[in-house]
């Protein structure tokens, strides 16, 4: 089973690391990366049942030894839009590929999806820019689409429209778009 889960790319195994789809196991090692930075008020936090029921849109790396040392998650928006969410590395893997490694793989599940557009909205401009987002500045979409997702209570919905009701902590993070 743990072939069917896991998908060695290679140069990555090499790094010392390798990227998976997320298990239930995960969960708390999910957390414990998120963790600093919902308290540095970068990532917000979740429940862990959130984290359950949304555990299908993650990916994780792990060092060698089975230790959890980033996570990522594709949140599908619209029938061409993905969110790029809850992307975290541990600080002592940032700076060695395990984020670039992660998000690969999310842009690799987003064109199997059919998606088209990522969007994520983040304080790592430069990280994001550096693997071709762009800030989405005044983008906005279609109306009759934007009719459509208006009617999501989904955050992340209202994050990529720059609704009234987004929340509060992610205010003056940058709304960032690729096209695929």
């Amino acid at each position: 089973m743990a072939d069917l889960l896991t998908e060695p790319i290679s140069t990555t195994e090499l790094r010392g690391f390798r990227v998976r789809r997320a298990r239930t196991g995960d969960v708390p090692g999910i957390q414990r990366l998120v963790q600093p930075l919902v308290e540095r008020r970068i990532l917000l936090g979740k429940e862990r049942v959130a984290l359950y029921e949304s555990l299908q849109e993650f990916r994780v790396a792990e060092d060698l030894g089975g230790e959890l040392i980033g996570c990522g998650a594709l949140h599908v928006i619209w029938e061409d839009l993905g969110e790029v969410r809850t992307l975290a590395v541990a600080d002592e893997w940032r700076g060695r590929g395990v984020g670039h490694a992660i998000l690969e793989r999310l842009e690799h599940d987003a064109v199997g999806l059919g998606l088209s557009r990522l969007f994520c909205l983040t304080f790592e401009v430069r990280f994001f820019a550096r693997h071709g987002f762009e800030d989405m500045g005044q983008e906005t979409v279609d109306p009759a689409v934007y009719n459509e997702l208006v009617r999501s209570h989904d955050e992340g919905v209202a994050e990529f429209l720059d609704l009234a009701r987004v929340k509060p902590n992610t205010l003056g993070n940058t709304r960032m778009i690729k096209h695929l």
